[in-house]
This record gives structure tokens, sequence and C-alpha cells, in this order.
């Protein structure tokens, strides 16, 4: 029984909370709002209308869990088209960068020159939706959600020329279960608000393509019409609730650089400069195809076995 629970909480849950949940929550305002008002010849439709109860609720649970797995498997495409990357128009991306400049922007000249009206709790509230873009104006995108992700993706190369995107595997299997663990369900609120946007969108596309058979159209329409208003809603959900998904990946990226470090069979330099400069060399390594060169420019961070590390950081610096 504690085997279970165990995988429950591991990446089951994440699964389960992040994409089936919402998909049962949106499927249920199908069925319970569009579906009883569908009349006439709907052929297929009509095939698969569940006679009781029971039926309804096999259909509702197994629905779900296909429906989440397949959001699931498609999760990269579903952010990189909120976050602006992927079927964006270059007029629409670029347009979309210089609003977010702007804003970002704003809020640090109010935070600079605050109000005197402004209590404790507003500033505080200015200083988390600065802290929800990255700090370069060059990695500005152009939506809220790509700039709260973003802010956390550049967190280990600004800070030590760490790329998490290119040793995220590395870094992830280096950690103790613990933080890789809290680094993989941070991310369950922002995946169930993704879920939930993409599911309510979908829901009222279906309830506007069914108001011709629909018996009840003012109770359909007014269904689609609450749902679209509710996209936004859970899109500022999911924006505000990658502050817990940037909070673990800022631990995983400094409690993991020693323990990365060691089983790449390096040393981590005391000095900082010099760490950045190891990093960097990881990060090319990784990306690049082999240079001889990398013979001589990793000897100063190699760790010998059973030997201290003889490291000439001031050259490599």
């Amino acid at each position: 029984m504690g085997d279970i629970a165990k995988g429950v909480l591991g990446g089951g849950w994440s699964l389960l909370v992040g994409w089936v949940l919402p998909s049962a929550i949106n499927l249920a305002v199908l069925l319970l709002a569009v579906g009883p008002q569908l009349r006439g010849d709907l052929g297929a439709l009509d095939r698969m209308r569940p006679g009781t109860a029971g039926d309804a609720a096999l259909l509702l649970l197994f629905g779900s869990i296909l429906l989440g797995l397949v959001l699931n498997a498609l999760q990269t495409l579903l952010y990189r088209f909120l976050e602006g990357y992927v079927l964006w128009p270059a007029w629409a991306y670029d347009h979309g960068c210089r609003v977010q400049r702007a804003r970002r922007q704003r809020i640090k000249d109010r935070l600079e020159t605050p109000d005197a009206r402004l209590s404790p709790i507003r500033l505080g509230v200015l200083h988390e939706r600065a802290e929800r873009y990255p700090h370069r104006d060059e990695q500005v995108g152009p939506t809220s959600l790509a700039n709260a992700i973003r802010r956390f993706e550049e967190y280990g190369h600004d800070r030590y020329r760490l790329d998490t995107q290119v040793l995220w595997n590395e870094l992830m299997a280096a950690v103790p279960p613990q933080t890789s663990r809290a680094a993989e369900t941070s991310r369950t609120s922002v995946d169930f608000f993704v879920a939930l946007l993409y599911g309510h969108a979908g829901v009222a596309v279906a309830a506007l393509a069914a108001l011709p058979v629909a018996e009840d159209r003012a109770l359909v329409l007014s269904a689609a019409a609450l749902l679209c208003a509710l996209v936004p809603l859970w899109y500022r959900s999911a924006v505000v609730a990658t502050d817990e998904w940037a909070a673990a990946v800022r631990a995983l990226v400094n409690l993991g650089r020693k323990p990365l470090a060691d089983a790449l069979g390096l040393e981590l330099p005391q000095e900082l400069a010099a760490e950045r400069t190891m990093w960097r060399l990881v990060t090319r390594m990784s990306r690049r195809p082999y240079h001889p060169a990398a013979e001589e420019a990793f000897a100063p961070f190699r760790a010998a076995p059973g030997e201290p590390c003889l490291r000439r950081c001031g050259d490599a610096s």
C-alpha cells in the first residue's frame, strides 16, 4: 500500500491532478450543459449517448483518462502556443514582446519611485509582478506566461552559466530525490490551469457548434459565454501558479550544482568566476561536437579519484 501511495504522489499524481482532473471537469460541463440540449437525428452521436447513470459515469471516467493522456502528450505544444512561440506570426510575436517590455518597465518605474499612498501589501504585489519577468530585456517574451516561465529557465545560466534547458536530465538525476520530486510536482498547478483553459475553450466551441440543434439555445449560448469569460481567469491563474515552479527550479539549481559536478567527475571551484567558466564549458560540451581543445579547457576542473583537484582557476577564468 505504501508503494502505491508513493507512486501516486510521484509522477502519477502530476498526471492525475494536472491533466486528468481538468479533463474530467470539462467533459462533465460538456455532458451536463450541452449534451442534454441536443435534439434531432445526430447520427453516431446518438449511439454514443449514455443510457444510464452508470454508463455516463464510465464514459466520463474513460473519456477523462484518455483526454488527459492526450493533453499530457501534447503539453509542450500547448505551452508553447500560450507562450507565443508556436503558431504566432512574426508581427504578433514582436508586438507582444514590445507590450511586455513596456509593462515590465512600468512596474520597475513604480517600484523605483513608489507612491506614498501604496500600502506595503500593494508594494509586495508589485514586487511579485516584477519577479515574474526575466532580468534581461532580450529574454522578455511576448506573453505573461512566457515571461513567468522564462524567468526561471534563465536562472541557472544567469547566476552560474549552468543552462538548465540543456542539462535538465543530468541535474534531475544528480539531486536528492526530494528535490527532484519537488521540481516535478511544482508545475502541477500550472498544468491544471492550462488544461482547464484549453478544455473550456474546446467546450465553448462545441457549444457554439451545437446551437443549430440545441433545444434551449439561450442556455447553450450562456454556457459558451461563461466558459469564454473564464478562460482569461485560468490563464492568469496559470501565470501566478508559476511562482511555486520557479522556487522549485531555483532550489534545484542552487542545491544541485555540487552533486551534478561530482556526478560529472568535476570538482566545484571555490571562486564563482571559475565555477561560471566550468558550467559554460559543460554546457558547450553538451551542445556541440567534441573538440580536442576541451581536454585542456576541462583540465583545471576534473577531479582525479583519491587525489585533490589541481586547477588553474585563474587561467581558466
